[in-house]
């Protein structure tokens, strides 16, 4: 979609939200871009890093009621090219006007997706990156695919202020090859983004190209399974769940849909009725950031740990999602709007997916002395998005379950990433997947933002551990274990890592809210697994990506800490986000606070990751702990069979 020019300004018409957090429309990303260019006199070497929904404040969505006016603002990030200044604007839509406009001094933006095809042309065409392919026998670049990677902060004098990324490069056989199966080992060229202009090239030195092709497309696949038959999921009576805009119904779960360029997905104002009314459990859940660090200290290895939220943008690179491959069933969609570059509109059709789906048994119970059997099914509602950033796919999926569980998982699939190695060696710090080719050790750090609001604002953080009594007169037998909680006061006290000896959990309790026994109402947050990151502490990683050191941080809410890694993190040398947040040691005590989770995935990889990676998952819950008064679901329905409904 083009961009309004100044003369169409008074002529836009904006389709009225519904709801204060509803995304930014087209009409609305193309007005604000207008309003900015116009008002600042942007020139046509500015790029727009971020144009999103400036949230309104948490009071102004808690109290808003059908037919209240709505202000609508946006928030922009820019990046001026010719000087290297970063900029983030706030521009009233009610108003047509820019009501804020600040200099951010010594950042670096996002990468943005147009950049990485310019990369790759500017590589492309630089000599020095020539003759050094052409060592390595490859005479033409048309075959080439560049991979751009943030160059991280490793004190560096000649790259200090400058956008710089590392392009890595492999070579296709043809162009739909699998370019990933034949690294260029050895060859790396640094490029500065604003110039576009390629600074070095290093050179460490030749090593043969993998000779096997690693194709998976199925115009390559000879033979496929013949005795995979039909499976078909049918709803003929419709789904039980209603959409209005944003807005999402399903049972007795009620939610927001939205969606930002950096977080991807994100789940807003998460509730369940009951008792008459729609009890709050989470105002906002997103991803907040996530790194990937690997482990090969050789050449410029050392430099590969991409935070794919805070340096490229999980929602920037989502995927369009199609029935019967990525979504099964009867499935509603939802677009995102967002913007390129230049301040253009960009749409991702279906991005985010919602269905619901069986999940097996719900509960049952045999009673052998009457003969009478009770079972009920389960059913959940999944809402899901996918993006792809380089070789890697992540999906990220939120399911409720009737009971009033919250599950996050996420499922890691798509290329690992290659290297060449020289014929008949064997990696250290890899596998070896296919002749000459090495897959590098790495983990996934993920950290999850949840804005948490159990019965309301006024919440406190407990941590469970299960411990085992003494030997003593109160247990003689030494057969003696119990739960133990523990109130944490402050941020410092709530840096913790996950214990599975002793089934470690954290509840997020509202003390003045009681159930029918008396109990505060709680949710407990129940890791899965997990792992810590195996960088030495004084590594760039761990200064730049703090949060992966501790499992769970407990933060007051703060309309300005959105992120474990800062607002920046490209090229930052470190300690923002979470670590500085943190630093004050403030109180988390019956207050309204937020929970930060780090979730992390160890993959050595295997043969069997190539050429293609098989999905793994990981992921967490929470819970429901004396929420309810008693079991909520069992109020779900018998399902119907065959013969009859199936409770006899």
């Amino acid at each position: 979609m083009a961009v309004p020019t100044e003369s169409q300004l008074n002529n836009v018409t904006l389709t009225p939200a519904q709801h204060p957090l509803d995304p930014l429309t087209p009409e609305e990303i193309g007005e604000a871009t207008a309003i900015l260019k116009t008002q600042r006199n942007l020139g046509a070497r500015v790029r727009f890093e971020t144009i999103v929904l400036q949230e309104p404040a948490k009071e102004t969505v808690l109290n808003f009621r059908i037919r209240d006016p709505i202000q609508r603002e946006a928030f922009i990030v820019i990046l001026d090219n010719d000087t290297g200044a970063t900029y983030e604007a706030v521009i009233s839509l009610n108003q047509g006007k820019v009501t804020s406009w600040k200099h951010i001094p010594g950042v670096q933006p996002r990468i943005m997706f147009d950049e990485f095809s310019e990369c790759e042309a500017a590589v492309k065409a630089n000599t020095e990156f020539q003759v050094a392919i052409k060592k390595r026998g490859i005479t033409s670049p048309d075959l080439v695919m560049v991979d751009p990677w943030s160059a991280g902060n490793y004190g560096i004098d000649e790259e200090e202020g400058r956008r710089l990324v590392l392009a890595r490069s492999f070579l296709r056989s043809s162009p739909t090859d699998n370019g990933y199966a034949r690294p260029i080992e050895g060859v790396t060229a640094v490029v500065d983004l604003n110039s576009m202009e390629v600074v070095r090239v290093d050179d460490f030195g030749v090593v043969p190209i993998p000779p096997n092709p690693g194709n998976y497309a199925s115009e390559f696949v000879d033979e496929f399974r013949t005795d995979l038959k039909p499976l078909e999921i049918a709803q003929p009576k419709g789904t039980s769940f209603q959409i209005d805009g944003y807005g999402v119904t399903w049972q007795k779960w009620r939610l927001r849909i939205g969606f930002t360029p950096r977080e991807g997905l994100v789940i807003h104002n998460i509730g369940y009725e009951d008792q008459g009314r729609v009890r709050p459990i989470v105002c906002r859940a997103s991803l907040s950031d996530m790194v990937v660090p690997y482990g090969d200290p050789s050449k410029d290895h050392y430099r590969k740990n991409a935070f794919d939220a805070g340096e490229y943008g999980i929602g920037t690179l989502a995927n369009s999602l199609t029935l019967g491959c990525d979504c099964l069933g009867e499935i509603h969609y939802f677009d995102a709007v967002m913007n390129d570059g230049r301040g253009g509109v960009v749409t991702i059709p279906n991005a985010v997916c919602l269905h619901e789906e069986d999940y097996g048994i719900l509960w049952k119970h045999s009673d052998w002395r009457t003969g009478q059997t009770e079972v009920r099914r389960s059913r959940r509602l999944v809402v899901s998005s996918i993006s792809t950033v380089g070789n890697y796919e992540y999906g990220f999926f939120w399911y409720f379950y009737q009971d009033g569980t919250i599950q996050l998982e996420v499922k890691l699939t798509g290329i690992v990433n290659t290297a060449a190695v020289p014929a008949g060696e064997t990696p250290k710090y890899g596998t070896l997947v296919a002749p000459q080719l090495n897959a590098h050790i790495h983990q996934h750090f993920f950290n999850f933002r949840l804005d948490m609001s159990v019965d309301g604002e006024d919440n406190s953080v407990y941590e469970v551990n299960t411990v085992s009594e003494p030997i003593g007169p109160d247990n003689p037998h030494g057969n003696a274990f119990f739960a133990e909680a523990t109130l944490f006061k402050t941020e410092l006290e709530a840096q913790r890592v996950i214990d599975p000896m002793s089934s470690r959990y954290w509840m997020v309790s509202n003390p003045s809210v009681a159930n029918a026994l008396g109990q505060p109402v709680g949710y407990k947050l129940m890791p899965g697994d997990n792992i810590l990151p195996f960088a030495h502490p004084s590594a760039s990683i761990i200064k730049r990506a703090g949060f992966m050191t501790k499992h769970l941080w407990v933060t007051p809410y703060d309309p300005d800490e959105m992120t474990a890694t800062g607002p920046y993190p490209n090229q930052h040398p470190g300690g923002a986000g979470l670590p500085e947040y943190t630093t004050a040691d403030r109180n988390i005590e019956n207050t309204d606070l937020v929970l930060w989770y780090t979730l992390g995935y160890h993959h050595v990889p295997r043969p069997e990751d190539w050429p293609v990676s098989p999905v793994t998952y990981c992921g967490f819950m929470l819970k429901p702990v004396g929420f309810f008064d008693t079991n909520p679901v069992l109020d779900v329905p018998p399902s119907a069979h065959h013969n009859g409904v199936c409770h006899a």
